[in-house]
């Protein structure tokens, strides 16, 4: 005697599937059921205010501000004078290096945050404890310490 095609993962997938199709039909005669023929277009609109959010009723054209087009900033504001560079040089010490790997890490001393330190970016020989003076540049994973020197 053959044995059956029908397996009982394929059966409980195919009731899965007839469930689906019969929540999908449901919803679709709720929605024709519920839909309010001859609708106006007034009573669709949604309007925003000045605050972001969405109200039924039109905006008052006295409470609008006019924006004068040529003073709004397209891009990046160019940097000032006065503003911090991030190519000066600043103090650190060496908080970590290998020197058989040829990496290591300088804690800033004056924002106790951690920059990467590769070899080929010392123009000293550096070990760890060392008060070190270097310059940033802009690596693949972040901050890089480069131009490292002793001090």
């Amino acid at each position: 005697m053959a044995k059956s095609q029908q397996t009982f993962n394929k059966s409980e997938k195919e009731k899965k599937r007839l469930k689906k199709r019969e929540i999908k039909q449901k919803k679709k005669e709720e929605r024709k059921a519920s839909a309010v023929k001859g609708a106006k277009l007034e009573d669709m609109l949604v309007y925003v205010n000045e605050f972001g959010q969405l109200v039924d009723t039109p905006l008052d054209p006295a409470d609008k501000i006019k924006v004068d087009a040529e003073s709004i900033i397209l891009g990046i504001p160019k940097k000032e004078e006065g503003a911090e560079d991030d190519s000066k040089v600043k103090e650190g010490k060496v908080s970590f290096f290998d020197t058989s790997k040829g990496f290591g890490f300088i804690l800033d001393s004056n924002t106790q945050e951690k920059y990467f330190v590769h070899v080929s970016g010392l123009i000293d020989e550096i070990a760890e404890n060392d008060k070190v003076t270097f310059e940033l540049e802009k690596g693949l994973k972040g901050m890089n310490a480069v131009r490292v020197k002793k001090k």
